[in-house]
């Protein structure tokens, strides 16, 4: 990132929490993620591990220490490492940790040599991967090969459904959600099926999926994991004390749930609670370090008039981006995201080319539209704008972005009813774009 540089205390800060991951986490065999996607993930939260990755005393870290030992002792037992490598990714995932990818490659990488051909753990766990560092093509390609061998595997359904998401193949990716349902139904086939739904316009299909999914769960965390997703949808249609209700089932399964603490502390947020929010969004970056709660800390901070505070917030972002890519991970998203609005709008523009030259979904059509409306480019940005709306997606952002855009190209009626309609959705949707967004729809109502 171009604009103001981590400091060095900042860079510390993160590499210091990145240390402790890796310490918490023991050692690894042999030389081995799913991190977060983005400021505004694609997904609702985290997909949830599938059923076929080994948990070892209830958690991740149990289980990569299980399988060290087991590897230790049998070096050639090539479905325990896929099982690895697969349960590094999951680590990656709950811990923010980019540095896990290179040891989730080494460890798959391992499970494929001793066994090319057949070996469905192997080629899951690769695609999970690939999706991780945002590959979704690969990610694709890895899911469909191990789906040839084992047409039941649950991971493998998984990915491909979240490959073709985040391609932005949406038909494709619901008619994969309803197939993965039909032969291996579970928290991770009805997650998925929830989003897609949600995608394509359809809220009260996601609810209602999710409220299935909620009853089918009995461990704590898929409790968890469900009633967050729950919190999630809520607030984005602006259903607050809703969202609160959910983040507390959640905490209340699993007390600490790191989703669940983030999306309440979004809530206050967007409820106007800016102390509070800040509070929790602290205690969220401290150990989960990652570009979402990063820029949302800064956006509160900023909207109480700190803004050095925020640029902090935004810069220790950057740094993330930067191990992050360091690690294989493609971040333009990201990157596109908080420069558009917080550092270097050329930056922004070229970033947001780059990831949309990748897939072409909602959210890189959204984040394309935005830098180029940053960069001054409003009649290029409106096509895109409306091609983040064209599978039925909601989302007050979008909204917020179109109608600025329109605003720029004075569409008057157009821009007053894409704010209003975000407005409407969740009013809330950010601290700082939402005071943004009542105060061009007052410009407009006053003729200005």
């Amino acid at each position: 990132m171009k604009h103001p540089k981590a400091p060095r205390s900042v860079r510390g800060r993160l590499a210091a929490a990145v240390g402790t991951v890796l310490l918490a986490c023991g050692i690894t065999v042999g030389g081995l993620a799913l991190g977060d996607d983005g400021g505004r993930a694609p997904a609702l939260v985290p997909a949830p591990p599938s059923s076929d990755v080994p948990v070892g005393r209830g958690t991740t870290a149990g289980a990569v220490t299980a399988l060290q030992a087991q590897l230790r002792a049998r070096p050639g037992d090539w479905r325990g490492w896929a099982q690895l490598g697969a349960a590094y990714v999951e680590q990656a995932r709950t811990t923010g940790d980019p540095t896990r990818y290179p040891q989730a490659e080494r460890a798959l990488g391992r499970s494929l040599a001793l066994r090319p051909q057949g070996n469905d753990a192997g080629l899951a766990g690769r695609g999970a991967l690939a999706a991780a560092r945002h590959d979704f093509r690969a990610a694709l390609r890895d899911a469909d090969a191990a789906l040839a061998v084992n047409p039941y595997s649950e991971r493998a359904l998984a990915v491909r459904v979240d490959a073709l998401v985040e391609l932005g193949r949406y038909d494709a990716a619901l008619a994969a959600a309803r197939h993965a349902d039909a032969v291996r139904p579970g928290l991770p086939a009805f997650t998925r099926l929830a989003y897609v739904r949600e995608l394509h316009g359809d809220a009260d299909g996601a609810r209602k999926v999710l409220d299935l999914a909620l009853r089918s769960a009995g461990r704590p965390d898929d409790i968890a994991y469900v009633a967050t997703a729950l919190g999630n949808l809520a607030r984005g249609q602006g259903q607050y004390a809703q969202a609160l209700r959910h983040y507390g089932a959640a905490l209340r399964a699993v007390p600490g749930h790191l989703p669940a603490l983030e999306g309440r502390a979004r809530t206050y947020a967007a409820r106007g609670q800016l102390g509070t929010a800040a509070r929790e969004l602290r205690e969220v970056v401290r150990r989960y370090p990652l570009p979402g709660p990063l820029a949302a800390l800064g956006e509160v901070y900023e909207a109480r008039g700190e803004r050095a505070a925020a640029q902090r917030q935004y810069a220790l972002a950057g740094t993330w981006a930067d191990l992050a890519r360091a690690n294989g991970v493609a971040v333009d998203l990201e990157t596109a995201l908080i420069e558009a609005d917080h550092g270097d709008r050329q930056a922004a523009l070229r970033a947001a080319r780059a990831e949309w030259s990748r897939r072409q979904t909602v959210h890189t059509a959204d984040s394309l539209a935005w830098a180029l409306h940053r960069a001054g480019q409003n009649r290029a940005a409106l096509p895109y704008a409306e091609r983040a709306a064209a599978p039925g997606f909601r989302d007050a952002a979008f909204l917020y972005h179109r109608g600025m855009i329109e605003r720029a190209l004075g569409r008057t009626a157009d821009a007053r009813r894409d704010l209003s309609a975000a407005l409407r959705l969740d009013p809330g949707f950010s601290p700082t774009g939402s005071a943004a967004a009542r105060s061009a729809l007052a410009a407009l109502e006053a003729g200005r």
